[in-house]
């Protein structure tokens, strides 16, 4: 089956932040609806609202398992981490919308402020016409009883101020941390009230005259801090002593959110986001951190959404620890304790968009001298990065361990390479390597984006690694390729240049040469009118420990490298472009021999993808010299001929019945000569009993090239040239590009990776058999004979469906059952968004999945397949979803969350066995005795009640628990049978001999006064 395991990276466009203490879980909404929880590494958790609508607020209910979201449609949902089997699973168990009187506007019940009171039992939900709900939890009922109108407010307040302005929104609830029954309700003009919700009255008026922004009360009790529009923030006494105000010289943006925690042996820490002055940083990003003379403010590069910050001690009410800041492109987490203010690696949520990916390239079964030394190198770049370990530690990661160590490399815009661990659930980051310090770029590399003016004010310090923004487009990396055994590294990028690297403990100083490659080969009528290629500095560079360049191809023209593949045996690398294909031994650093491929109408391919002229005209010219001929050959023709001719030829094709025809590609249709594709192998070319080196390149335009190669004895390898002569050439006849090449030894199995045999991690290919070669185009899957090449079998896929493959890879399908017994098998990805398995060597259609959709074809270019039958494709810029095709090779989250015995609340609310609250047991007992008055005066507190009847006492309680966690309804059980009018004896009779039979009677609203439902469970 295909299974979506985990997706990797940042959230893309978050647009809420929420943590639990007790849980230490941090929550994340999205705009797209999607909440996401992150514990201790490996610990993940999604789900997904039904409404697509942005998540605008989420809150953990204190010491409990249950949040709530608050999404843009004013719709109010209850999420609980449940267990079953052992792991913890996120379900959404209850949805709820406030509902004004009849003919209320709706800005009455439209949900500003939400407030999560410490008992675990109530919401309070302020709104934008200025009232307070008070809601229960997790039922979502309504204690209208509790409601704390806006009149009652108004009443309350000083005339002198309810006269000079209206009080507005509710922009702000806080609770007193020492005393549960006080909130202070802060109102969009600037009011702050503090209100007793146990005597249902006003305490005390705090009457501040700036447009309100947030509220903190400090963790004593004694004071309250509200920031405002103006960039100020003020300190007031709830003993009614006099504010101190705090406010800038100059007019500054707004601080959107004021924290204030105390430390054991010191001053406070102060933390606010904005406040910046207006006409000098109004653009910034920017949080604030005061304690005692220290003050830095943190200049994020992407739009604060909210931060918190996490607390020492087993009850986390110890000294901060922790600023964790969530802005729109990444995470960014500040060590507190330490010297500095350091920012802690995030072990996931990384933003892997920090330059746009341009390319990625998956590497399986790393040996674990080459990870080692991947991880040595990357920990030398981490010195400016926190000690301290991941503070976020919440639930069990039960995952076992992974059976292999797997690399994804991404290339970037920028320019760099970013090794990533994709072993597990995490996609952590290893090591970054930079191509930049090759080429003479306009950016300084001594420039530091920490260094900041000395004396400058506010001290900003510059945080997150979030920079999308490259000096130079050329230096994007379009091709990746990495030898697990060699260490050997090959990257190439977007003006045409390829870099061959190979892994170096210590640093080196070293310069780098040039290899210009001429792949026009002096043909006359081409100009490229794209950019230019990028200058190699011709001085010694000095590279950190880690991957370094030793040789450097460089294409003519400068075009972008479309296809790429390396021989650590052989030390050779081939590379194509739009203009045809090289092949470069870099042991000699010598180039062996240039393929031209462009076709002399190809003008297309002379312009670059980054020329801004676009030859729209020469597209136009194209259509209508197309239309002009196919005018041209109908009045040359009478109808009936064409027609006879065209049943003719139909007959002659044979198709079947599901087959459609497919129109030849025109040989003048642009990029025919762009290399799609380049494979070496070592197989049969000149006849069935020599087998010898050989390059394979596949074209746009359906054309196969094999070139034979021969290399010299090992011993004179480094002093004789190898050579290249063409061996073969084939031309599909509908001329489709060719996506994939692929040789199959006697068995029919793929030929093994070079140097892998060598390390016995592969046995040796059969060559006693005949070799088969499998040519993937976008419309069909050919197989031929070696060396003959004759055509022997061919499966097609567009004739059939119509869709076209876009993506190929060679995969390894162990069995779930037998460590010993797999597969070979080819997994295909169509422009359709199915992933299809065909088997080797028959090339049959195994199995099809829609995985994804058709309209993503980011996604759908970005897919990048295992060896061992999963896959990995971008979501949205940041994101990786990672699925598997295989049933040995799962990689996904499993983790248990628990309530940690010692976070209970003393006041918190438990359902017991018997079921409910007085309120509801006192609405069961008169319904069932048809009491219409009290049904009437109870039906507006009551959505919904549950009853049922188990015998079965001990499944009762669990059945009682797990429907009231499950509905959020009030569930009562009764001890003795259900008797109504309305109850069909059959159900009685049923419930009486049963005892596993349990009955559930739903009353609601708009049941008829006393009736009562039955169903079975």
């Amino acid at each position: 089956h295909l299974n979506y395991t985990v997706e990797h990276g940042f959230p893309h466009q978050p647009s809420a932040l929420g943590f639990s203490p007790s849980l230490q879980l941090l929550a994340i909404g999205t705009r797209s609806g999607a909440i996401k929880l992150y514990g201790a590494p490996g610990v993940e958790f999604m789900g997904l609202h039904e409404e697509n609508a942005a998540v605008t607020q989420v809150h953990f209910l204190p010491h409990q398992v249950e949040l709530v979201t608050l999404l843009d449609d004013n719709s109010l949902h209850m999420w609980t981490l449940r267990a079953h089997k052992g792991l913890s699973e996120l379900l959404e168990i209850g949805r709820f919308t406030l509902t004004g009187p009849p003919g209320a506007p709706p800005s009455v019940t439209r949900v500003t402020a939400v407030l999560a009171h410490s008992s675990g039992e109530l919401l309070l939900l302020g709104t934008e016409g200025g009232h307070v709900f008070v809601v229960e939890v997790p039922g979502f009922r309504e204690l209208e009883e509790r409601n704390i109108s806006l009149d009652q407010v108004s009443s309350s307040v000083p005339d002198d101020y309810i006269g000079r302005r209206n009080l507005e929104h509710v922009e702000a609830l806080q609770e007193n941390p020492v005393n549960p029954n006080q909130v202070v309700i802060g109102y969009g003009r600037g009011l702050m009230v503090i209100w007793d919700l146990e005597t249902q009255r006003a305490v005390q008026h705090i009457p501040a005259t700036q447009q309100l922004e947030s509220v903190w009360w400090t963790e004593d009790g004694s004071h309250i801090l509200s920031s405002h529009s103006d960039g100020s923030y003020c300190r007031w006494s709830a003993d009614n002593e006099l504010p101190l105000f705090f406010a800038g010289h100059f007019p500054c943006k707004a601080i959107s959110k004021i924290v204030q925690l105390p430390t054991a042996n010191g001053p406070p820490f102060l933390v606010f986001s904005g406040g910046m002055p207006r006409a000098s940083y109004g653009d910034r990003h920017c949080i604030s951190v005061i304690h005692s003379k220290t003050h830095v403010a943190l200049d994020f590069t992407s739009r604060i959404i909210d931060f918190f910050v996490i607390r020492d001690g087993p009850q986390h009410t110890g000294d901060p620890s922790a600023l964790v800041v969530l802005v729109e492109e990444e995470l960014v987490v500040i060590d507190l304790q330490t010297e500095g203010w350091p920012v802690i690696q995030t072990p996931y949520l990384v933003p892997l968009h920090s330059s746009a990916i341009t390319c990625s390239h998956h590497v399986s079964s790393i040996p674990l001298k080459l990870w080692e030394r991947v991880i040595a190198a990357g920990e030398l770049q981490l010195t400016h990065y926190s000690k301290k370990p991941w503070p976020i530690t919440g639930g069990q990661n039960l995952a076992p361990d992974p059976p292999q160590r797997d690399l994804l490399l991404t290339g970037h815009e920028d320019g760099t390479v970013r090794f990533w661990d994709a072993s597990g659930v995490c996609l952590y980051p290893m090591y970054k390597l930079s191509t930049a310090g090759v080429f003479h770029t306009d950016t300084d590399p001594n420039d530091n984006m920490n260094q900041g003016t000395e004396g400058e004010w506010p001290p900003f310090r510059k945080v997150g690694c979030f920079d999308p923004y490259s000096d130079d487009p050329r230096l994007g990396i379009q091709k990746i390729h990495l030898c697990k055994y060699s260490g050997y590294l090959i990257v190439a990028g977007t003006a045409g240049q390829i870099l061959v690297l190979e892994l170096n403990d210590e640093e080196a100083e070293q310069t780098v040469e040039a290899k210009v490659v001429d792949l026009l080969q002096g043909q006359e009528g081409f100009r490229w009118k794209g950019h230019t290629r990028l200058d190699v500095r011709e001085e010694p560079v000095l590279f950190p420990p880690g991957f370094q360049p030793f040789a450097l191809v460089q294409c003519q023209p400068p075009a972008v490298v479309t296809a790429l593949t390396l021989h650590s045996e052989w030390k050779l690398v081939a590379f194509g472009t739009s203009h045809g294909f090289g092949l470069y031994d870099y042991q000699q650093k010598n180039n062996v021999f240039v393929k031209c491929t462009l076709n002399p109408s190809d003008q297309l391919a002379m312009e670059g993808p980054l020329s801004r002229v676009k030859s729209i005209k020469k597209s136009l010219r194209q259509s209508f010299r197309r239309i002009r001929r196919s005018r041209v050959s109908l009045r040359k023709h009478h109808l009936q001929e064409a027609n006879a001719r065209l049943e003719a030829e139909l007959a002659e094709m044979e198709l079947a019945p599901v087959q459609r025809k497919i129109e030849a590609r025109s040989s003048d249709d642009s990029f025919t000569g762009l290399v799609r594709t380049l494979y070496f192998a070592d197989t049969f070319l000149s006849d069935s009993s020599h087998n010898t080196p050989s390059l394979w390149a596949g074209t746009n335009g359906g054309s196969v090239f094999a070139y034979m190669l021969r290399l010299p004895p090992v011993e004179h390898r480094t002093d004789e040239p190898i050579t290249a002569h063409p061996a073969k050439e084939i031309q599909l006849m509908h001329r489709a590009p060719v996506v994939g090449i692929v040789v199959l030894d006697g068995h029919g199995a793929p030929l093994p990776e070079p140097l892998e045999v060598a390390h016995d991690l592969s046995r040796s290919p059969d060559m006693q058999g005949s070799h088969h070669l499998l040519v993937v185009s976008e419309e069909q899957f050919k197989v031929f004979t070696l060396p003959k090449v004759s055509a022997k079998m061919k499966l097609k896929l567009t004739a059939i469906d119509g869709s076209r493959v876009r993506r190929v890879g060679v995969a390894w399908f162990g069995s779930s059952r037998s460590e010993d017994y797999g597969e070979s098998g080819l997994v295909v990805l169509t422009n359709q968004g199915d992933v299809h398995v065909v088997s080797l060597p028959s090339v049959k259609m195994q199995v099809q999945y829609p995985c994804i959709r058709r309209e993503d074809v980011s996604g759908i270019a970005s897919c990048v397949f295992t060896k061992h039958g999963q896959g990995f494709y971008l979501i949205s810029p940041s994101e990786f979803e990672r699925f598997s095709l295989s049933t040995r090779c799962l990689v996904e989250p499993r983790c248990l969350v628990e309530l940690p015995a010692h976070s209970a609340s003393p006041t918190q609310h438990r359902p017991q066995p018997d079921g409910a609250t007085s309120a509801h047991r006192r609405v069961m007992e008169h319904a069932l005795l048809n009491d219409e008055s009290e049904y009437t005066r109870e039906e507006d507190r009551a959505e919904f009640i549950l009853i049922f009847q188990l015998k079965n006492n001990t499944r009762g309680q669990l059945i009682n628990s797990n429907l009231e966690r499950l509905t959020g309804l009030p569930v009562c059980q009764l001890s003795a049978p259900i008797v109504t009018a309305d109850t069909p004896t059959s159900a009685i009779v049923q419930a009486e001999n049963l005892s596993c039979v349990c009955h559930m009677a739903v009353f609601t609203k708009q049941s008829s006064p006393g009736m009562i439902f039955i169903t079975s469970i």
